[in-house]
């Protein structure tokens, strides 16, 4: 008995057999692509920007809340910290200037964690390292913190708010920590989280102390930084010696001592643990010097 050849399997059905999987591989990844794609475009599309040029009002209004509705801001008084932070993210967010803001979360310090928050002005060329513009939100325990730093922050603020529709050539962006004027706050573990985030920078300035003079005090520990000379007419280059007391912190030298292009920039020394600060600047001075910092911002944003 002559045994039947079994019969021949259509060369057809095989191919489906291993093009239909293949296909579900491929369409997925293609879905997953798209939607990550998607995302992506979402995130850069820029949200409509209001511009608010710097005023003497607008900034003696600011220090007033920091000092009257904020208060001292640090781990100690949680509800200061938040009040700051809910305070820089409804100026700067979609409802007014416009920005997205960014937030990174911070280390945990008292059983909370604040955030990093970060705002950034696209530049026209991507390739060039942008420019970081930094300022402490927090206060030392038993102060206010109007000149550490409220007028630094406030500064910083109205900055950014002042440049929300430019087009710079480096992209600009404005960071606001929790932590750095109390010392015993997760200092350095907040340092090292802004290090990791901004990376290759043109510069660091850290934005303290703006309401002494309408002349910015600028220093580095780097001579050759283009900060420095750019000063030209806004204020004077000085030494970090001249302006930082041998036990003071300085939020500037630790971020350089990280390998950040760090530039301290203020209108006068660091405050001392002895000083109350908690009198609120001239508003006319502190407007000259945020003026100062923010034409300060755009040379070197367009260079």
């Amino acid at each position: 008995m002559t045994e039947e050849p079994a019969p021949r399997r259509d060369r057809r059905i095989a191919l489906l057999l291993w093009l239909v999987p293949l296909w579900l591989v491929v369409s997925a990844c293609l879905g997953i692509w798209y939607h990550l794609h998607q995302e992506k475009v979402e995130a850069e599309k820029d949200t409509p920007r209001f511009a608010t040029a710097i005023s003497v009002p607008g900034l003696q209004g600011d220090v007033a809340k920091f000092i009257d509705f904020v208060g001292e801001r640090h781990p100690g008084r949680p509800e200061g910290l938040n009040r700051a932070a809910a305070m820089i993210e409804g100026s700067l967010g979609p409802s007014n200037a416009g920005y997205k803001v960014e937030r990174l979360r911070g280390p945990a310090a008292g059983g909370n964690r604040w955030p990093i928050l970060i705002v950034s002005l696209r530049g026209k060329d991507e390739d060039l390292p942008p420019l970081w513009v930094v300022a402490a939100y927090d206060s030392r325990p038993g102060s206010p913190g109007v000149e550490a730093n409220a007028s630094g922050t406030t500064s910083v603020l109205a900055a950014a708010s002042a440049l929300a529709t430019g087009k710079p050539k480096r992209t600009v962006n404005f960071a606001f920590l929790p932590h750095a004027c109390d010392p015993e706050s997760p200092l350095m573990e907040t340092f090292a989280i802004l290090h990791k985030r901004v990376g290759k920078a043109s510069e660091v300035l850290v934005v303290e102390a703006t309401g002494a003079k309408a002349k910015l005090l600028l220093s580095s520990r780097d001579a050759r930084s283009r900060a420095l000379r750019s000063a030209e007419g806004l204020g004077e280059v000085v030494g970090a010696e001249s302006i930082c007391l041998e036990d003071d912190f300085d939020l500037s030298s630790v971020l350089f001592e990280t390998g950040l292009p760090a530039v301290r920039v203020s209108t006068r020394s660091v405050v001392t643990a002895a000083e109350p600060d908690s009198s609120a600047p001239d508003p006319a001075i502190h407007a000259a010097a945020t003026t100062a910092l923010l034409t300060l911002i755009g040379r070197l944003s367009d260079s």
